[in-house]
Formats: C-alpha cells, structure tokens, sequence
C-alpha cells in the first residue's frame, strides 16, 4: 500500500495535468474563433445538469452549441450565456410540423420565448432522415412541409437573417463520392432532396452534414488508411482535376459539394458539418489516442477550407460533449470530449505550438498502405 505522502503527490500530479488539459482544450478551441462548436446530448443517466454543462461551455471558451431538442432545462441554462445555439427539431416532431398552426407554435414555445437572450443561430429540423433509410423513411414526406414552415414562422417573426433554418443530412445519401470532383447523390433520393436544395438556396441557407471519417476508415480500411482518415498522412494521397487530397474529411465534404452543385446548389450553397468526431472505445479503431488526434487536427484543419473552396473557414461541431452511456451500439457511449464527470478527455495542442503529451508511454498511429 502506498504511503500517505506517496498518495498526495499522485493527488497533486493528477490535479495539475487535469488543470493542464483544461488549459490545452480551450486553447485548441480558441483558435479557430467561433467555428467550432460541440453537440450536447444528453442520453446519459451520468451527466451534469444542465446549468453545470453551460458552465463548462464557458470555461472552456465553447461559443457554439448543437441541442437536439428544445430541452427546457437547457434553454433556461443558455439564457444570457452569449452560446450560439443549432436546435433541433427531433424527428418526433416533424410530422406535427408539417402543419403551419403547429409549426408556428413549436417556434413560439422554443425559440421566440428565449431570444434573444438565448442567441439561436440555426435550427435543425430532423437529423438523418432519409426515404431509402428503412427506420426513418416515413418520416421523409413531412420533411420538406416541415422545414418550410419552420422558415416562415422564424420569417413571420423577423428573424430569417438571424437564425437560418436548415435540416441535417448524413453522408449515406452519397452515391458517389470518389474522386470528390464526381460526387453524386443516389438516385433514389433524388426526388426527396431536390425541392430542398432548391429551398436552402432560395433562403440562402447552408446544409447541414454529419461527417465522419470515422465510419468510412472502419468500414473499409483495406482501402482507406488510419492516418489519411486522422488528418495525419503526410502527403497527399488523391489527386482530382488538379486538387490534391491529404485528408478524408476534405474528400467527403467536397463530394458532398459536388453533390450538391449537380442537384441544383451551385457553387454557393455552403455547408454546416453539423456533426464530427472519433470514438475512443468500442469498436474497430477505437482508441484514445486516435480520437484526440482526429478532433485536435479536426479543430485545426477547419479553419483552412477544402481543396474546392480553400482559404473558406468550415463551420464545424464535435460530436459530441460527453460519453453517453444510454446511446447503442457500444461505440456511440465513447465519442464525448469530455467524461461525464466533466474533466477532458485529451491532449489537445495550440496549432503550430509545441504538442504536450502527458502520456507516459509513447503510443504511436498505426499506419496502413491505402489507395485513397
């Protein structure tokens, strides 16, 4: 058994490396001003109330927040708070929505009762529906009728320039994503997301996107490496039309531009990534250390754009918050940046500043040969 003194070190050392890591955290998010933000979730029955979850926001300097429904507790907290905030409207309610009474209520309840003390900037009606998905593709018809009136209701009020009014996509509606420049949506869902598009453009509205090179690496890791997937390959390993490729996020958010571009967008319907992140256990890849190293270059890189519209900040969200023990399959309890007993959960950096490990071992990035 150790000794009294020898445990009140190990207390000490432990504090100032939580201290230390804290300190790194809001430095690695500060770079970026207010480009990134983090997803709130709460399905955990661990997590801090929601007075204690603003707190921690602020402290860390985290000026942007997705909630992914209109929890009362939460709004209350961000009263005053100076947080920009994407809502949802969770896909429960897009049926209700797509009636205009219906629609002009949940906007009353939710959002113009809080504003502006509560600085909504987006909201986000449904996430990841899609008419080809079978647990969500009945719920596709009133996506559209929802979205609309959510507008004109956010309009009615005054406010369409203060707070856009998007939905929120996942990248499995892609057909084609390689090489980025020929990026395509599936045929068959053509019909459902071409009047939207149509309508972002007419509001002038970005779309929302959840991106993860995660899924993409795990999925086919034959041809996908680890470090092209972490922002880590040190050198360019695609090459379309004169745009070179080091990265999997920059290849999946320009396809999905192409995508978009060959829908109707053009080239100035911009895109939110309204989700990001890396699991840290659970599942093939999941490690500690390759998901700090995703969300610290993640952090970094967003600043810079893609190859297809380089020099152009890429608003960005993590995903997510905290571990959420409530969530399946097992790896969805393992993307928080923090634990719920609200310390951080990696060594973040500051950009082009020295890198602190506090580690004690040297872990290393496995490297695989890859053709993208």
């Amino acid at each position: 058994m150790a000794s009294f003194s020898s445990r009140s070190r190990t207390s000490s050392l432990t504090a100032a490396m939580l201290l230390l890591l804290g300190v790194l955290f809001m430095a690695n998010l500060d770079l970026t001003g207010a480009q990134v933000g983090i997803c709130y979730g709460m399905m955990g029955n661990n997590l801090p109330p929601a007075t204690e979850v603003i707190a921690l926001y602020k402290q860390y300097n985290i000026k942007r927040m997705r909630l992914y429904d209109p929890n009362q507790a939460a709004l209350n907290a961000l009263r005053d708070s100076g947080i920009e905030v994407m809502l949802g409207v969770p896909n429960s309610d897009l049926q209700r929505l797509s009636n205009p009474s219906d629609a002009n209520n949940w906007v009353k309840n939710n959002v113009l009762n809080f504003w502006p003390r509560v600085k909504f900037r987006y909201i986000a009606v449904g996430n990841e529906i899609s008419p080809v998905n079978g647990g969500t593709s009945w719920m596709a018809p009133f996506v559209l009728p929802a979205l609309v009136n959510v507008f004109n209701a956010v309009r009615a009020a005054g406010l369409q320039d203060q707070i856009k009014v998007s939905i929120a996509v996942d990248m499995t509606l892609i057909g084609t994503s390689y090489p980025p420049s020929a990026g395509a949506f599936r045929g068959d869902v053509i019909s459902y997301l071409a009047p939207i598009v149509g309508h972002l453009s007419y509001a002038k509205t970005p779309l929302f996107a959840n991106i993860y090179t995660y899924f993409s690496y795990s999925g086919n890791p034959r041809d996908i490496s680890l470090p092209y997937s972490l922002f880590t390959s040190p050198s360019v390993l695609v090459w379309d039309n004169g745009r070179g490729y080091q990265n999997l996020f920059d290849a999946m958010l320009d396809s999905l531009y192409s995508a978009l571009e060959r829908l109707g967008g053009g080239n100035t319907l911009d895109v939110v990534v309204s989700e990001s992140g890396w699991p840290s256990a659970g599942g093939f890849g999941t490690t500690s250390d390759n998901a700090g190293t995703y969300l610290s270059n993640l952090i970094r890189h967003v600043k810079g754009g893609t190859p297809k519209r380089p020099g152009k900040a890429i608003e960005t969200y993590i995903f997510a918050m905290f571990d959420e023990n409530q969530k399946q399959p097992e790896l969805e309890k393992h993307f928080g940046a923090f634990s719920p007993n609200k310390q951080p959960k990696y060594n973040l950096n500051f950009g082009g500043h020295r890198n602190w490990d506090l580690s004690t071992e040297q872990n290393a990035t496995v490297s695989l040969k890859s053709d993208m």
